[in-house]
């Protein structure tokens, strides 16, 4: 083969290798296809979504996490924070849904309303896709996990007289899993991230109602934490902080303190994220979630 056959040919296996790649990535679907409440423009970051990662068939086990993403509330980490998380889960018989909500320049509320619609989304279509409407969880990283801790303290049941049927849904999340998460916007939390998320000079109302270690109730949802010691991002008195009014309020709830690891753990590799995996399928397990 010639020199230019040759470059041709490898020029098609790439070209291959990058339509399998992206069909390999579920079609994200979005939460208001007629438009967010509040949308600033129609770029793609003005539209939230969500895309469903289903286990084989004959692995499945019903339960189903939607999955909140890190950055800061100003980014997405939707690789080893989302996607590959996803299908870490399919492997276990989980069905992963990757969230893409709204970040900085868009505040509080949105993130929240995008996380809302995301689990009454799920659990409207628990029965189509095989899955437990009572098994559906939520997953957050860092800033994702205060995203997923403040649904989880501040849930509805849904309004029985709302025109949108979706908003009839409950979107309690029946469990949680925060892993390095950010749960307190005083001052053990994550400047960044408050910032992103509530602007330059936010109330101390609304600092005090946003820090979710001061909100749970015994209606919260069992919780699963995982947080470094040596987190120098976000310190890890912010699960620890959730972990103890978790017990004050007699929810259930694990927190795994890894001895080392930076922020983030590894980035989806390496012993730190192993062992929080790990870590997690045992407490998967114990709530009957995985078989």
């Amino acid at each position: 083969m010639s020199a230019a056959g040759l470059f041709a040919a490898m020029a098609m296996v790439g070209a291959l290798m990058v339509a399998l790649a992206a069909a390999a990535e579920p079609t994200a679907e979005l939460l208001w296809p007629d438009g967010a409440p509040g949308a600033r423009g129609q770029s793609d970051a003005d539209r939230p979504s969500i895309a469903f990662h289903l286990p084989p068939a004959g692995t499945a086990n019903g339960t189903a996490i939607v999955i909140c993403p890190g950055g800061g509330y100003g980014g997405l980490m939707m690789s080893y924070e989302g996607h590959d998380v996803a299908r870490w889960l399919n492997r276990l018989g989980v069905a992963g849904i990757v969230l893409k909500y709204r970040v900085s320049p868009y505040r509080h509320p949105a993130p929240l309303d995008d996380a809302k619609r995301a689990l009454r989304i799920v659990r409207s279509r628990a029965r189509d896709l095989g899955l437990d409407p009572t098994r559906i969880g939520l997953m957050g990283f860092s800033a994702g996990g205060h995203l997923a801790s403040t649904l989880g303290t501040h849930f509805d049941a849904g309004d029985p007289q709302a025109a949108d049927p979706l908003d009839r849904l409950s979107c309690r999340p029946d469990f949680l899993v925060l892993i390095y998460p950010v749960i307190s916007l005083g001052a053990k939390g994550h400047g960044g991230s408050t910032a992103n998320l509530l602007g330059p000079s936010p109330s101390g109302e609304l600092l005090e109602f946003l820090s979710n270690e001061k909100q749970v109730t015994t209606d919260t949802p069992p919780t699963f934490l995982a947080h470094s010691k040596k987190d120098q991002l976000v310190s890890s008195e912010n699960s620890a902080l959730f972990a103890a009014a978790c017990k004050a309020k007699h929810v259930p709830v694990e927190y795994f303190e890894l001895e080392t690891g930076p922020h983030g753990l590894g980035c989806g590799k390496g012993a730190e994220w192993e062992a929080w995996q790990a870590k997690c399928v045992e407490w998967l397990r114990s709530r009957k979630l995985v078989r």
